[in-house]
């Protein structure tokens, strides 16, 4: 690294903005956005009404002080977006399709709902992961070569996920999620720059930001060929040989310290990205959100704002007019 860049690098670090943890997801006809001690949802019905709620919730980083170490945050970061992502999701449904949600769910419901969830999660990990080790250590023979391997089933992996990427892109379902997608960054953008939150201040910000689950996604991608390559190496130390039963028995189990470290990176990447070689590693996570966002409408953007207002509540006024480096995954 030059000198220089190396000098700019340690002064963004002694000088960095202040953090808060804010973050949000695009919902059904609407955005979920999270922020210290709550998250709220805000939704719009068949009739054009934006329906909010709001769950305060504390993270076990904040519990447990062991979950604040670096990656194992990020391993507690990403299971409970997943659960607070889930559950947004279906409360969204509710309100945008008119659903009863004071109907207790039976517990065939239940079932039925645990086992649709569990169904999405086989097929992802068969597409994404099962199939890249298959077609590289049985169709192509290069088990044997631990960096080999991973590095040309990385590749595959990565081109099965924007052919996904590109292929939900086309359906009028989720070109509107994008939107609103792009909404939600909008309103973080908007927050983080210190400014009113309304449509006149969000509408010049950018749909892509530094710190979306897309670009996490991809940095996890390209960090567990590195990761994994060690691993196999080792691995093989002791087994000999490198089968694919052998790499989904220690891949698997492994694949949340995978998205540990990517945390990490994102987290970095994201509070430097004023510097110009962490702007550039940035910037395929970037490029990729040109698929995954779109511009929102005034509608949609207004959305987005209600919800994040929603969620800070009376706190709002707290952090009103400051600059912030958001923390949360998007």
């Amino acid at each position: 690294m030059p000198k220089r860049s190396f000098r700019v690098f340690i002064q963004a670090f002694l000088t960095a903005q202040q953090t808060i943890l804010v973050g949000g997801q695009a919902i059904i006809e609407g955005v979920m956005m999270r922020v210290p001690g709550a998250y709220a949802i805000a939704v719009r019905n068949p009739k054009g009404e934006i329906i909010t709620r709001r769950q305060e919730f504390t993270s076990l980083t904040e519990k447990i002080a062991i979950f604040k170490k670096p990656v194992l945050r990020g391993m507690i970061a990403l299971f409970e977006s997943m659960k607070m992502g889930i559950g947004t999701l279906n409360e969204s449904a509710e309100i945008a399709y008119e659903e009863d949600s004071s109907a207790e769910m039976t517990l065939k419901d239940k079932i039925l709902s645990f086992l649709g969830t569990m169904l999405a999660l086989s097929i992802g990990l068969g597409l994404f992961f099962v199939t890249p080790l298959f077609v590289t250590g049985n169709l192509l023979n290069l088990s044997e070569t631990a960096f080999t391997f991973n590095v040309v089933s990385g590749i595959i992996r990565i081109a099965l996920f924007l052919a996904y990427l590109w292929g939900i892109s086309l359906l009028d379902d989720v070109k509107r999620l994008f939107q609103y997608h792009g909404a939600e960054h909008k309103a973080v953008y908007t927050f983080e720059a210190g400014k009113t939150l309304d449509l006149d201040s969000a509408r010049p910000f950018q749909t892509q930001h530094p710190r979306c689950g897309t670009s996490f996604i991809f940095i996890v991608l390209l960090s567990s060929i590195i990761m994994f390559a060690i691993i196999d190496s080792i691995v093989k130390l002791f087994a000999g040989e490198m089968t694919l039963q052998i790499r989904l028995l220690t891949h698997l189990p492994l694949i949340p310290l995978v998205a540990g470290v990517g945390y990490e990176i994102l987290k970095l990447s994201s509070k430097y990205r004023h510097i110009g070689w962490v702007r550039a590693l940035s910037a395929p996570g970037i490029w990729l959100q040109n698929i995954t966002t779109r511009e929102p409408d005034d509608d949609q953007l207004t959305v987005a704002l209600e919800s994040l207002k929603f969620a800070f509540g009376d706190d709002l006024e707290k952090y009103q007019g400051q600059s912030f480096v958001a923390e949360a995954i998007d």
